[in-house]
């Protein structure tokens, strides 16, 4: 009995710990790769090629004193970064990284999922109301109207995918797709799915919750130290995680692109890595080049554009097995 216990925190670490190392270093990456963009050369002080900053960032935000806003509610105002970081981790329990190496492989891991990434409104309505500030509440209905107007067009996604690979377990998706990877019959959707993606987890060109020129910084407005840089490190936790979903989903996993030997010597786990890394270098990408949507487009793009194409989709989709299947 306690034998399994610290089996299962073993692997906990396991793949907690490189995670939050994924995550400072991605700050690191995002800041190189905008630094690049603009042709700057971003940080490049603190250790060999800057490689310290993170670290130096982590240290800063720890010794910092956390200071509650007057009249707040303070237990939700601590509860809701907590809340917010450990949402973005315990989705990590069902992400297949190779063939078998997998926390948790249940039958319902795509649901778990989606189920994840829903209640993840929950921590930033919280930390919008509790901080008893007008901007962080305003970013907070911002955020939370614009995470559930694009949770509806990534769950028709899912069915898309689900659909034509019949299964709800995440591995034996991936496996389905050893023939064709999905991005080639449900192209259209990738792309639908990534802009949503991008929304769902606040990024530009949709990061209004925290559009710095009308509501200072958002819902986080009136945090500090490790309460700020829980936000901070879930934000990027779910940068990462919905990169996984993606790959998972249209990009074959831990599969090679192609079955060529050399391909198929290299360990899966390094595949699955290229592909979340290329994901999240599209995300840094289009936050170096495009302007922020205005709030009425966001709205208008979520629910009269990708709605009715991703319901005509499953239509499709549907139909097309339907006949293969006869």
């Amino acid at each position: 009995m306690l034998l399994d216990i610290l089996i299962i925190v073993f692997k906990i670490l396991l793949i907690v710990i490189p995670l939050l190392v994924f995550i400072a270093y991605l700050t690191y990456f995002e800041r190189k790769v905008i630094g690049a963009i603009q042709l700057r050369k971003g940080p490049n002080i603190v250790g060999p090629f800057g490689l310290f900053q993170p670290i130096a960032d982590g240290i800063k935000l720890l010794t910092k004193e956390t200071i509650f806003p007057e009249n707040s509610n303070k237990v939700i105002f601590i509860l809701s970064p907590i809340i917010t970081f450990t949402l973005a981790l315990i989705g990590w329990a069902v992400i297949p990284i190779d063939y078998k190496i997998v926390l948790a492989d249940i039958n319902v891991g795509l649901m778990y999922i989606f189920a994840i990434s829903s209640l993840g409104v929950y921590g930033i309505i919280m930390a919008g109301w509790a901080s008893n500030s007008r901007y962080a509440f305003l970013g907070a209905l911002r955020s939370a109207a614009q995470m559930i107007s694009y949770e509806v067009s990534i769950g028709l996604i899912i069915i898309s995918v689900l659909i034509t690979s019949g299964s709800l377990n995440l591995s034996e998706i991936v496996m389905k797709q050893q023939n064709m990877w999905y991005v080639i019959p449900h192209f259209p959707m990738f792309i639908i799915f990534f802009i949503s993606t991008l929304a769902e987890t606040n990024r530009a060109p949709f990061d209004l919750p925290e559009a710095e020129s009308e509501l200072v910084a958002g819902y986080n407005v009136e945090y500090s130290s490790m309460s700020f840089g829980l936000f901070f490190l879930g934000e990027y936790g779910n940068m990462i995680l919905m990169s996984s979903m993606t790959t998972i989903l249209f990009l074959g996993g831990w599969l090679p692109p192609a079955d060529i030997d050399f391909f198929q010597n290299i360990p899966g786990f390094i595949w699955f890595l290229l592909k979340v890394t290329f994901l999240l270098f599209l995300f840094l990408w289009v936050r170096a080049t495009l302007p922020r949507y205005r709030y009425d487009q966001l709205m208008r793009l979520g629910w009269k554009v990708f709605l009715p194409l991703s319901l005509i989709w499953i239509i499709i989709t549907s139909s097309v097995v339907i006949y293969f299947q006869n």
